[in-house]
């Protein structure tokens, strides 16, 4: 497998610091608010990432945080009438409702920054120690001229990153290059803890520098976020990490694309601003998963209606496939496989060889999607009425096997009918016996009209939702 290393900026061949294992660390959501579309891709990416790893023999101990300390957490807080923690068990709480619609696995372990607070003080501390940080006022910063590597990972450097850089008010740091790891509690603010240099908080990119080293190791796999993080937040835990062990901090790095909207950034100030919840009301999680999983991830991506309906349509032909043959192992011929279905079945297997050699491709999900549907295009023509339920199992097997290391075709469909609609099938099948096809025609619309597709098959009607 290769990967496209950020830090290197070349794809290389993926080598795990110990065979058959990977540790993976993915930054979280700020829990404040319903995640955004934006947010949803390098959760649905990293996931596939993982289950693919897992898939290959691989086991995977997957981190992803959530960061439950936070401005915007305790201004919700105050507009909400409740306290920061209640704000973050909010929305951590949405966030898994959300995850679960677009088929997300939880991961291994989702440190929460308030559960980590003594190992970061005794992180920061050691950075003071070792001459990297330093305290003001009992807010502490990193001194970032200190480790001579800033910038390897965005590929800038101090000059250009001095040229840049400010001094917000109320900052009491030496250098503008440098960040806080550690801020000192400001009057109204209801979130701090104790530590050496006064009561207060952590910075942000700390957290998980702390949480990935505490959970991981010192030294990991692969680190992975959106492509929105490299600069500074990555940027910023390797300098802190790599100073505080002595040791490099991830071997690989994975950014995901931009989302825009309709060809435009995404904003509130422009209205198109879209959380997973908003799009939920009007489509399935396993769409949006289709969509995120339909262009590269390094790649930029368009949201737009008209994507969202191709997804959709893609989706679907994909989930006729598998009732197809789901009613074929239900209701095809008994008995072993034919010498021509060993054949072709036999022919099939080549698409997943073409699926893994697309995602050994740095999880090139957009040719493993055509794969599957060339996978789709020959079933659909060896598969016919009259296949063996062996033939037919197998067929079904092999594409369950690929589709659910994409997520996808993991929703139950609701294949019962109700008593009414089962009446009108029953009258039709009634009608056709008695050779009255203008009335089997009617209710045959009818359904239709309601979403109800009826097949007649040599093994008796079929009945799918459109």
């Amino acid at each position: 497998m290769k990967i496209y290393n950020t830090l290197t900026r070349k794809k290389e061949e993926f080598v795990p610091i110990n065979e058959n294992e990977v540790k993976v660390y993915v930054c979280g959501p700020t829990v404040y608010n319903f995640f955004h579309i934006g947010n949803a891709r390098p959760f649905v990416v990293f996931d596939t990432l993982r289950k693919y790893l897992e898939y290959r023999g691989y086991k995977v101990t997957f981190v992803q945080n959530f960061t439950d300390v936070d401005d915007k957490i305790l201004k919700r807080a105050n507009e909400e009438g409740i306290t920061p923690l209640e704000v973050g068990e909010k929305y951590i709480g949405e966030y898994y409702k959300d995850a679960q619609a677009l088929n997300v696995k939880k991961a291994t372990v989702h440190p929460r920054v308030t559960e980590n607070i003594p190992e970061i003080i005794d992180f920061v501390q050691k950075l003071i120690d070792k001459g990297y940080a330093y305290e003001v006022d009992g807010d502490v910063y990193y001194s970032t001229r200190k480790f001579p590597e800033y910038g390897k990972l965005s590929g800038q450097n101090i000059e250009e990153l001095e040229a840049g850089a400010r001094i917000m008010i109320g900052e009491k740091k030496k250098d503008p290059l440098d960040f806080a790891l550690w801020k000192a509690q400001k009057e109204g603010e209801g979130l701090a803890w104790e530590s050496p240099w006064g009561m207060g908080r952590p910075g942000w990119h700390i957290e998980c520098s702390v949480m990935s080293t505490k959970y991981l190791g010192e030294t990991i796999d692969i680190h992975a976020g959106g492509q929105d993080l490299q600069f500074p937040h990555h940027e910023n835990e390797i300098a802190q990490s790599e100073a505080c062990t002595g040791k490099k901090f991830a071997n690989y790095w994975m950014h995901n694309g931009y989302i825009t909207i309709d060809n435009e950034k995404m904003s509130k100030s422009k209205g198109n601003f879209f959380t997973v919840r908003d799009i939920l009301q009007e489509y399935e999680g396993e769409v949006m998963r289709f969509f995120l999983l339909s262009g590269h991830y390094r790649g930029p991506i368009n949201f737009s209606r008209d994507l969202m309906e191709q997804a959709k349509n893609g989706l679907t032909r994909m989930r006729n496939a598998k009732s197809n043959l789901e009613h074929l192992v239900s209701a095809g011929a008994d008995g072993a496989m034919t010498e021509d279905e060993a054949a072709k079945l036999e022919a099939l297997v080549k698409y997943r060889e073409q699926f893994i050699e697309a995602m050994d491709d740095d999880l090139n999900t957009a040719d493993a999607l055509s794969a599957i549907f060339e996978l789709i295009r020959d079933v659909n023509t060896d598969v016919k009425d009259g296949a063996t339920k062996e033939f037919a199992q197998k067929a079904l097997d092999l594409l369950m096997e690929l589709a659910t290391v994409l997520g996808l075709l993991q929703v139950e469909e609701d294949k019962g009918v109700d008593d009414e609609i089962q009446k009108l099938v029953d009258e039709r099948q009634a009608a056709r016996k008695a050779k009255d096809f203008k009335r089997a025609d009617e209710i045959r619309d009818m359904l239709k009209a309601q979403g109800i597709i009826l097949e007649d098959t040599p093994q008796g009607v079929k009945i799918t939702r459109a």
